[in-house]
């Protein structure tokens, strides 16, 4: 197949890691940091929301960025209803969970007939983030998603529907195996609320949660559309309680050994 000429990353805005997408919320490469022995790569590693409003323009550009492996966190449900678009000349690899992998994420609208104060939609997110470490299903993506990178060449891309939650957590984790600081996996993750696209999410699910939930205010809205550092905090808290240490637990639960982690570090960090 002959392929355009053009190289879309040229003229593709950027702000800061964040790529200005027309129908994807929340594109950015997660390399560059600081890691155990140099720095995490960039041009290999990206995350996202899902893909269903993609402009031309937006697959042109995921094309660019040659990205061999996707890591689609979603259950079945979100991606028969939010099914994503392909540049034609996709050929990577989609990873998906055969099921559900999240009771009734945020943009779904459900949760009961309640007012969605900014406490509740707290409450609700800490929730999520409580259950995850031991949700069957997301053990299993997680899993397959460090199996991909550990034997995978070339970029990958994980997302789920925000790009902010499940796919938050996953690249927390990779960070977290290849020696950055906690402070700045934190840092990466809370990088969501600076994304440039909000509009684009907001487009997409808030007119969904607003039919189960009535007006959203500002505050909620962003404790269900954001995120808080406590959201991280309370998944490590778990899987500390509940392992001792987040190695023991990516070691037992996920299956990232010493051996995969030099093998990851070795990839991944330059």
């Amino acid at each position: 197949m002959i392929r355009d000429t053009h190289d879309p990353l040229a003229d593709t805005p950027r702000v800061g890691s964040f790529y200005l997408t027309q129908g994807i919320h929340n594109l950015r490469d997660y390399g560059g940091y600081a890691a155990d022995g140099g720095r995490v790569r960039t041009g290999l590693l990206f995350r996202s929301g899902q893909h269903m409003e993609a402009s031309e323009t937006d697959l042109a550009l995921i094309d660019a960025l040659d990205i061999r492996t996707v890591i689609d966190l979603r259950g079945v449900s979100e991606r028969e209803g939010f099914p994503c678009r392909r540049h034609p000349n996709f050929a990577a690899q989609v990873i998906a969970h055969d099921g559900e992998t999240s009771n009734s994420p945020p943009h779904e609208g459900g949760g009961g007939q309640v007012e969605m104060t900014p406490q509740k939609a707290r409450e609700r997110m800490l929730a999520v983030y409580t259950r995850m470490p031991v949700n069957p299903a997301m053990i299993a993506m997680f899993s397959r998603y460090f199996d991909a990178l550990d034997a995978n060449d070339g970029g990958s891309l994980v997302h789920c529907f925000a790009g902010k939650d499940r796919t938050g957590i996953a690249v927390a984790l990779l960070l977290h195996v290849l020696g950055v600081h906690h402070d700045d996996i934190v840092g990466e993750f809370l990088m969501t609320n600076d994304a440039p696209t909000r509009h684009i999410l907001e487009r997409q699910s808030l007119p969904r949660m607003e039919a189960h939930y009535g007006t959203i205010e500002p505050e909620a809205l962003h404790n269900l559309m954001g995120v808080l550092p406590e959201y991280i905090d309370t998944y490590f808290a778990e899987v500390a309680r509940d392992h001792g240490s987040v190695d023991a637990y990516l070691a037992a639960r996920l299956g990232v050994d010493e051996a995969r982690k030099a093998r990851l570090r070795a990839r991944l960090v330059a």
